[in-house]
């Protein structure tokens, strides 16, 4: 499949969205364009109405008209392999809402930390708020207590999606007011543990200090990737990330990997080739177009030896080919 022409589900998008598409011949259909244009910014009402129901303050990222409220599980006290691991390093949920294209509708797009035992009680407080589930999943290995990652999506107004999505995690410890009370911020964070000047010369973007981690999150700005009339961009789920933990000579990464299905297996290879785990092959959205599929992976060593295992991989992304079906990258 190649990604610049206009597919079937492209089409089946595109008739759902102005509503009498599927009237026309299909020489018609497709001859009209996709949904195009800036996507519609979300009103200080819009946001207020989110960190309201929420009961937190979240982040509004401009250039992508996308407001996200992180929602950790600092309730947790997580390991791996046995040893003790800080929350930030991967076991953060997070909600954002953004605007259709064409301004008409909004989509909540989420992604929930949970124990073993708390998923199917989710699941049943989303479909009973009118949310629909998109992928249940592990990130990780060796991981104790054993955490699963639950996706929810919606589509309606902000105010409305707010309310649905805060009163479908309000039972939860997902919700901000269940977490316990913030914690004096740590004396020794990721600048301290970590040569951030030389791993972000490896891996050639900036990354973030968050605590005592240090994390990349990068978007696959190759791509133009449709969700319901929703462009799915960095900040509503589509992105490559990698978090390191630990210390620079005795470093921890995990992450995922945002792919098209013709780039998976040269990412694996290039993991594997760098001593990297492949924890899990997934996707996390329905009926995005392309289709994406997340990879999850981790890895130890040298920080630095690391970084460039994960530039590795992202060396792969958008210039293979898929030679079982042509998709060219």
């Amino acid at each position: 499949m190649e990604t610049n022409k206009f597919t079937r589900r492209q089409a089946l998008q595109a008739t759902a969205i102005l509503g009498t598409a599927l009237l026309l011949p299909i020489n018609k259909v497709q001859a009209m364009p996709l949904l195009t244009g800036t996507t519609p910014a979300l009103t200080p009402e819009e946001i207020t109405a989110i960190e309201t129901a929420l009961g937190k303050k979240g982040s509004y990222k401009e250039a992508e008209a996308v407001h996200t409220t992180p929602l950790p599980r600092n309730d947790l006290k997580m390991k791996i392999k046995g040893e003790p691991i800080p929350i930030p390093f991967g076991f953060g949920g997070w909600v954002s809402f953004k605007k259709t294209v064409d301004g008409k509708s909004a989509m909540v797009m989420g992604d929930t930390v949970l124990l073993q035992e708390e998923v199917n009680p989710l699941i049943s407080a989303a479909q009973a708020n009118g949310l629909e589930i998109g992928a249940i999943h592990n990130h990780f290995f060796y991981e104790e207590p054993r955490i699963f990652y639950v996706h929810i999506h919606g589509m309606g107004s902000i105010a409305d999606l707010a309310k649905r999505y805060a009163d479908t995690i309000r039972d939860s410890k997902v919700f901000p007011a269940n977490q316990p009370t913030s914690a004096t911020p740590p004396a020794i964070t990721g600048k301290d543990n970590f040569d951030i000047a030389a791993l972000d010369a490896i891996v050639k973007y900036t990354g973030t200090v968050n605590g005592p981690t240090y994390k990349y999150t990068i978007g696959r700005s190759d791509l133009k990737v449709m969700m319901m009339g929703v462009e799915m961009t960095t900040n509503i789920g589509l992105n490559t990330w990698a978090s390191f933990a630990g210390k620079q000579d005795d470093a921890q990464i995990a992450g995922d990997i945002a792919m098209l299905p013709g780039e998976v297996n040269h990412v694996i290879k290039t993991l594997r080739e760098h001593n990297i785990e492949v924890v899990a092959v997934h996707s996390h959205m329905l009926s995005d177009d392309p289709h994406i599929i997340f990879l999850h992976y981790y890895g130890r060593g040298n920080a630095a030896t690391l970084a460039q295992s994960f530039r590795a991989t992202l060396d792969v992304l958008g210039k293979k080919t898929d030679n079982m079906n042509g998709m060219k990258m």
